[in-house]
């Protein structure tokens, strides 16, 4: 399974994350003509700031530029932006994403709506002045938004979808890069009893998408689905395995914090629920609640071979709890 050398990777790179992003960002705008400037980086309160789509770019207006209209130099400071702000794995899912614009492309005969360099950067606030900013990676199938308030950094919302789910022929047949999140769902449904079951699967039919779709503020969800006190210790420890593949794409030592609050804090509330088939191939969608978070997984479209999947934080999209906190401090200092 990926993301196995996560106690490695946090002992090579205990500190890697928002230090070296600020960096990166400072000269990534230093390397912005004020033209570019001008549409990349807007003032932190903009009311843009939290909006976010995953569909293609021509179906929903993205704020900054695409990767098409920066220079080569300018691109590989986006590439490397977006390596210090997620994990090896989270990293190599997004490059594998944009990489299905072109069997898209090919498929379709649209290579101008099928474009891999038409997924945009852009930043509010200022890096170089501020310890608070936010920077945004954003186009068909990912949505990234990575949120600095002083030293700590919000990750959500997080999504990732893919079109094929898998491809189902030629060299790469079978390959997703949601393979994991997919596979490791089905195999927790199915190793549930038939009463277990009848808790956790709350519908017959999938969802065609994900229910918290792009809504600026997510929304608790209908409490359905089995609790994770009513799941077998082998159940619960695949249930983590499920919650750490979203996780793991965040670096290693905040995904280490965040697991390791959702055990301390919230395994009591989890629900796993599912709607629709238990096989692949067929449409199935799931979901895991708890306190503070939600994770929609749903394969449905396309004959069930169209992945939308997101992890949101019900107090800490786009950093609002960090945010909260870091202005009440604030004032009271002064």
């Amino acid at each position: 399974m990926k993301k196995s050398i996560l106690t490695l990777l946090v002992a090579v790179f205990p500190f890697w994350g928002f230090s070296q992003d600020v960096t990166i960002a400072k000269r990534f705008i230093n390397s912005l003509s004020a033209e570019q400037k001008a549409t990349i980086v807007q003032d932190f309160n903009a009311d843009t700031r939290d909006d976010f789509h995953f569909l293609p770019w021509s179906s929903f207006e993205r704020q900054g530029l695409p990767l098409k209209e920066l220079s080569t130099n300018q691109k590989a400071l986006v590439h490397q932006l977006l390596q210090s702000s997620l994990s090896a794995s989270g990293y190599q899912q997004t490059t594998e994403i944009i990489a299905l614009e072109k069997v898209l492309a090919a498929s379709s005969g649209d290579p101008v709506y099928r474009d891999p360099e038409r997924y945009y950067v852009s930043i509010y606030g200022n890096p170089a002045q501020d310890d608070v900013w936010m920077w945004t990676f954003a186009g068909h199938h990912i949505s990234l938004h990575f949120t600095t308030v002083a030293d700590s950094v919000s990750y959500t919302p997080r999504f990732f979808g893919s079109n094929p789910g898998r491809i189902s022929e030629g060299e790469r047949k079978g390959f997703s890069p949601l393979v994991n999140e997919e596979d490791l769902g089905l195999q927790l449904i199915n190793m549930l009893n038939k009463e277990q079951r009848k808790k956790a699967i709350f519908n017959e039919k999938a969802y065609n998408d994900i229910v918290s779709y792009n809504k600026p503020t997510a929304e608790k969800l209908a409490p359905e689905g089995i609790l994770v006190g009513n799941l077998t210790n082998p159940q619960k420890k695949l249930l983590m395995d499920l919650i750490y593949e979203y996780a793991s794409t965040i670096p290693a030592e905040q995904a280490m914090n965040r697991m390791s609050s959702i055990r301390n804090e919230e395994m009591d509330e989890l629900l796993f629920a599912w709607a629709g088939a238990t096989t692949l191939g067929k449409a199935h969608y799931y979901r895991i609640q708890g306190k503070t978070f939600l994770i929609e997984f749903d394969n449905s479209q396309n004959n069930a071979n169209h992945i939308h999947s997101v992890w949101r934080d019900f107090d800490g999209d786009f950093g609002r709890d960090l945010l909260k906190e870091h202005y009440a401090n604030h004032k009271h200092s002064h």
